[in-house]
């Protein structure tokens, strides 16, 4: 496996469960995140991702009652792991325990809600301020509040039974109670699917959560319960800018447009992988297709102005055969899948952006990224199942050209520019053109540089529109 280049992260003091860390700040530099990586510290160090995303289960951290505080199911290992490979770590925090609940265990909406957040009786005050203030010298300052709390009863995936009323007071009291225990705490909406109001017809409920929000004459002075906007995505790679903008407007439309987005899942799960077969009515899906979509997803996450994303996820464990699988890993023998190799090219060669943008066409996707350590990038692939032909102006004498899986070639200039074939996309009558053809990326010293697609004798200009600023904090 490649090595990537290494993060420069400061000494740190080692901790065990009795004497606290003190942990390095994070840059902003890289944006890419994966879920649950823990499993495997060498290889997600190997991996080189900037953050990744844990449960923080709140049955397992108080099982029997308020007095309990088990932290082995975030074991400090973890977290000091992840400090010393330069990786934030930021909590999903759910699960109810049956103590806490006059609903069902584990989904049941937290008893004493409506109460003060001073009250002993506020059992979801009192945890999520004790967890911020226990988990903060730990270096765990965000929290994202439950799980697509969009899906109800009866419905595969659903975690929450409440209701968009009790989801909100539920956001209040999480975002009051963590800031007592941390007043740096970040706080983040639960991801939703998106899907499942839209394909219904019905409003979506982060713009009715929204509104709520917005109605509350306290929420302003208190940036409104939350910090960042979370999106989950996955299959159809035109989605990304789709969906982000969705969520950009809505929050514009409440006057919250000030607040980050973060894309906490996406993925495109390969059940045409011969190592682990899965059959399913929908999105067909090969390994070299799961890689091309993690390299199109994340350049269309920064080309949407995202602040951060992350990969579901690195392995699925337990999984038994013929269960679906989205990780990194094949699920049995924790082989690498070329989307591992995909997400680490994006990793090596997509972070340091100070600015990125999308161009363009029916055919063609192309994303420039400009970067820190002035590089410029890039990232483009066919829509369609034609073959595209285009032309990128060259800014010196060689460019580096850098394939689906991380592969890279040296190539010069013909007349003062580059000419790239692109794959056709793999499509289908049922889902079209979900996920474009193979990209490639082309780096070279950042200047202005156009873009053109060539169909026979035309040749397409292709604009780069809304372009995204990136700081490096």
């Amino acid at each position: 496996m490649r090595r990537v280049l290494p993060l420069m992260i400061a000494l740190i003091t080692l901790f065990t469960l009795s004497v606290q860390a003190q942990y390095t700040p994070r840059d902003g530099a890289n944006r890419f995140g994966i879920v649950e990586g823990f499993w495997m510290p060498e290889l997600i160090c190997e991996l080189g991702v900037g953050w990744e995303r844990i449960i923080f289960d709140w049955a397992q951290h108080q099982p029997t009652g308020p007095d309990d505080w088990y932290t082995l199911n975030v074991d400090d290992r973890w977290l000091k792991a992840a400090n010393d490979c330069g990786r934030e770590v930021v909590a999903i925090v759910k699960n109810t325990p049956a103590w806490a609940t006059d609903g069902l265990p584990g989904a049941g909406v937290p008893r004493g809600l409506d109460l003060p957040i001073d009250d002993p009786a506020n059992l979801w005050a009192n945890f999520m301020r004790r967890a911020a203030a226990y988990y903060a010298p730990r270096g765990v300052h965000r929290f994202i509040i439950l799980n697509e709390p969009d899906i109800e009863l009866g419905t595969f995936g659903f975690e929450f039974e409440g209701d968009l009323e009790q989801y909100y007071r539920l956001l209040k009291v999480s975002y009051l109670a963590a800031k007592q225990g941390n007043p740096t705490a970040v706080i983040h909406l639960a991801g939703t699917t998106y899907w499942h109001d839209a394909n219904k017809g019905e409003r979506l409920y982060m713009d009715r959560l929204l509104e709520r929000i917005a109605q509350d004459p306290d929420a302003a002075e208190s940036g409104y319960y939350f910090d960042v906007y979370s999106l989950h995505i996955y299959f159809r790679t035109e989605t990304i800018p789709q969906l982000v903008q969705i969520a950009r407007d809505l929050l514009t439309r409440h006057g919250m447009g000030d607040k980050a987005i973060w894309i906490n899942e996406f993925n495109a799960s390969p059940n045409r992988d011969p190592a682990w077969p899965v059959e399913r009515p929908q999105f067909q899906v090969t390994p070299d297709q799961q890689a091309s979509f993690i390299v199109q997803a994340s350049a269309l996450a920064l080309a949407s102005g995202v602040e951060r994303m992350a990969v579901y996820k690195l392995w699925d464990q337990n999984l038994p055969p013929g269960a679906e699988s989205f990780g990194l890993l094949v699920p049995d023998t924790q082989v690498p899948r070329p989307a591992f190799y995909a997400y680490q090219s994006v990793i090596e060669h997509l972070s340091g952006v100070t600015s990125a943008g999308l161009a363009a066409s029916d055919r063609v996707d192309a994303v420039r990224i400009d970067h820190q350590d002035g590089r410029q990038t890039w990232v483009v692939w066919a829509k369609t199942e034609q073959t595209a032909e285009i032309s990128i102006a060259a800014t010196g004498d060689k460019a580096y050209l850098i394939d689906s899986i991380g592969g890279m070639q040296v190539i010069r200039p013909q007349a003062g520019r580059y000419g790239l074939t692109l794959s056709g996309a793999i499509c289908d009558e049922q889902d079209g053109c979900a996920i474009g053809g193979r990209p490639l990326m082309l780096v070279q010293a950042s200047a202005t540089s156009d873009l053109v697609e060539i169909r026979g004798d035309q040749t397409i200009p292709l604009t780069v529109g809304t372009v995204y600023p990136y700081s490096i904090r």
